[in-house]
Order: structure tokens, then C-alpha cells, then sequence
């Protein structure tokens, strides 16, 4: 939404950009004379998720009652708006709400698909659920009330068009301008800042695993990895003092403190496992100074695309990404974006090719890191100017 906002704002549109409280914005927004942005206050409701299905869906409820007041008020406040862009998920309260404000106020309504709510309701509460039910009831009929529809996948379009009876064009997610390879000045200077939180002073060979920390990312799968290619890398060239390889997750999520209690029960030497929250300014140098980037993304759906994909193309950074369903196959092919792996044990075979720099030259692996050194990758606003820009009507 960062990104849509910046290219309203480069086509002469003034923006007003609505989210919760949380992280900075990237600077490129935070500097940008057009957009406004407006944060509303979430954390009365952050316990939900802990706690059985009961639980969930009561503090759910209430957060979504919060949400849609606090929501509708500030779109009626600001200034009249011609097009209400609304990113679902959530699409609870978030699309009635959106319809109803720009019923109100003249304004049309464009729906940014980004996966299905109802399937992420499903991860905690089962597909059967009475609410899960009630979900997919609301996400359809306030989808067909919407003037026009975006989506990040043609899985995704094929979907909406079959299920909920909507066209919606296909805008991929392609990494921003910042996400390239940095300076070996700005890479030094990050190392340093990062040293002491992750009290590693030597760089190893280095993976980089951006993270929601959410339930459709399998972390027991990298717990598993870890251990394997440890006690490889234990036997064949145990560390002397420095580690062999560094795995650095980033992000905030519900599940980072669960991961890192489970971390802590694991004798680690010859990997160094640490999580971290990165600046919106450091992780776009982050991930450029990455040997390999990781995705532990599952699904709901089957449907949608992790935008981390599009941030390691910038960088041209190798991603090992976790095949899980055919709908990648629209953003990345093993060999050129990056690998795929099924099990733990393909992905601790890349932690150790990594890890000791024994990539055969033939392999997937190797093949990636010559066509991403040969192919420029597309970048956002391309893909924004040739599909959104016409739907927006800018």
C-alpha cells in the first residue's frame, strides 16, 4: 500500500494513507509532500490469538467493532476522496466500512486482493467454522459491491472471477528502487549497527529470512533444517570460534517469541540463529548483503505471492522459497529467481552448500546467481503504470 501510495503521489494525486500503529513508514513516504499518513491504535486487542478458538473469535469480534468505528470516522473527516483504495486482508471490517464512507462521500471503492480472509480464518479455526463461514459470506458480498479490483496473482483473478463472480487485473508485487545491491560502505556500516544486538562480530556466509512471523510460515520445518545441517556441518568441519553460517529472521509477528523459546532449547554452534527488527531505511540493505534469502511462506489459499520475492529480485538475491503451490510458478522458476525446497531436509542441503561455499556450478543454486546477475529485474512502477494506473484512473 506504501508503494500505490507513492505512485498516486508521482501522478499528481494527493493521499491519504490509513493503517495501524506500528512500524515506521519506508522514507520515501514519510518524505513525501502528498501523502498523509494517519495511524489508528490496535494494541487493546494484540492477546487474541492466544487462548483457544473461543477466544480467537470473541477478541476478533471486538477488535473488528473498534476497527470499523475508529475506521469510518476517519474517512469521513478527511478530504473527499475520488477513489477509496481498500487492501484486503482483512476484509473484515475493512470492505464494508471502505463501501459505506465512499457510498457517503461519492467516491468509488477498488478492492487490493491480496489473499482470501476467510482461508486465513481457516488456519486457526478450521475451514467448518461457523465463523470462517460468515467470513467468506462477507468478503463476497462486499466484493461484488466494489467498482473495480486489483489482485497479485491470476491464481487469485481466476478465483474471484469463478467464485465470487468479479474481474480484477493482476498487478504483481516488483520490488521499489531501494531494494538493490548496496555500497560496500553502506553493508559495513549495517554490519557494525547489527553487531552488538546479534553478537556476531564476524560476517559469515549469511541468509536472510524476512518473516510475518504468522501461522502460514512452517518454522517447525526450519527448526528441523537447522538441526540437520548443524550436525552436518559439526562433523565434517566443526567451527573453531565464529560460526559457519549466520540465519537472520526479521520482522514482528505473534509467533517471534514462541520461536525464539523453542530456539533457545537447541545447542547451535556452527549455525548462529537470531531474530531481529530492522528500520524501514536498513532492510532493503539487509537484504543485499544476503548469500541467500528464505521463505517459510504456506498459503492459506494457495492464491497469493509473498511480497518478500519481490524485495530479494530487487536486491538480486537467490531465494529459497518453499514450493508450495503452483501459483508460484507465475514469479519464480528453480534455477533463475531462485530454489525451492520441500522438506527440511532439501533446505538444510542448501544451508550447508552455503555454509562451507561448495555450490557446483551446474546447480540450481549457481544457475540463479548468473541469470539474477543477468536479468534486471522489472521494477514497481512499470507494473503499476502498464496495469493499475488505468483502474485507479490516474
Amino acid at each position: 500500500m506504501q508503494y500505490h501510495a507513492l505512485s498516486l503521489a508521482a501522478a499528481g494525486g494527493d493521499v491519504d494513507l490509513i493503517g495501524l500503529e506500528g512500524a515506521d513508514v519506508m522514507p520515501a513516504v514519510a518524505s513525501n509532500a502528498r501523502i498523509r499518513v494517519h495511524r489508528l491504535p490496535d494494541r487493546a486487542f494484540a492477546g487474541r490469538t492466544s487462548g483457544g478458538a473461543r477466544r480467537f473469535v470473541f477478541g476478533s469480534a471486538l477488535r473488528a467493532i473498534d476497527q470499523a468505528r475508529r475506521l469510518f470516522a476517519m474517512l469521513m473527516s478527511l478530504p473527499k476522496p475520488d477513489v477509496v483504495l481498500a487492501q484486503t486482508p482483512p476484509a473484515f471490517p475493512t470492505l464494508s466500512v471502505a463501501w459505506l464512507a465512499a457510498r457517503l462521500r461519492g467516491a468509488r471503492v477498488v478492492i487490493d486482493w491480496h489473499n482470501l480472509s476467510h482461508t486465513i480464518a481457516a488456519v486457526k479455526l478450521g475451514k467448518h467454522h461457523r465463523a470462517v463461514k460468515a467470513i467468506a459470506r462477507s468478503e463476497k458480498r462486499w466484493a461484488k459491491r466494489a467498482s473495480a479490483h486489483l489482485t497479485v496473482s491470476k491464481a487469485l483473478a481466476e478465483w474471484l472471477a469463478r467464485h465470487y463472480g468479479i474481474t480484477a487485473t493482476v498487478v504483481y508485487d516488483r520490488p521499489g528502487a531501494a531494494f538493490d545491491r548496496p555500497s560496500r560502505a553502506d553493508a559495513s556500516a549495517l554490519w557494525q549497527k547489527l553487531a552488538n544486538e546479534t553478537q556476531l562480530t564476524e560476517r559469515p556466509p549469511l541468509v536472510v529470512c524476512p518473516t510475518s512471523w504468522t501461522p502460514d510460515e512452517d518454522f517447525d520445518l526450519l527448526l528441523e533444517a537447522l538441526e540437520r545441517a548443524e550436525r552436518a556441518l559439526m562433523k565434517e568441519a566443526p567451527p573453531a570460534a565464529a560460526p559457519l553460517l549466520a540465519v537472520l529472521l526479521t520482522g514482528r509477528g505473534a509467533l517471534r517469541q514462541s520461536f525464539e523459546a523453542r530456539l533457545a532449547k537447541r545447542s547451535l554452534k556452527a549455525i548462529a540463529v537470531r531474530t531481529a527488527w530492522l528500520e524501514p531505511g536498513d532492510y532493503p540493505t539487509l537484504i543485499g548483503m544476503a548469500d541467500l534469502g528464505l521463505c517459510l511462506h504456506q498459503s492459506s489459499s494457495g492464491l497469493d505471492l509473498p511480497m518478500k520475492l519481490a524485495d530479494l529480485r530487487g536486491a538480486g538475491i537467490p531465494v529459497a522459497t518453499y514450493d508450495y503451490a503452483p501459483v508460484l510458478g507465475e514469479v519464480m522458476t528453480n534455477g533463475q529467481q531462485g530454489v525451492t525446497f520441500r522438506d527440511p531436509g532439501d533446505l538444510a542441503e542448501l544451508f550447508l552448500h552455503v555454509a562451507c561455499q561448495t555450490i557446483a556450478p551446474n546447480s540450481p543454486l549457481a544457475r540463479s546467481r548468473a541469470w539474477l546477475a543477468q536479468q534486471p529485474p522489472e521494477r514497481w512502477d512499470a507494473q503499476w503504470n502498464a496495469s493499475a494506473a488505468r483502474v485507479l484512473k490516474v
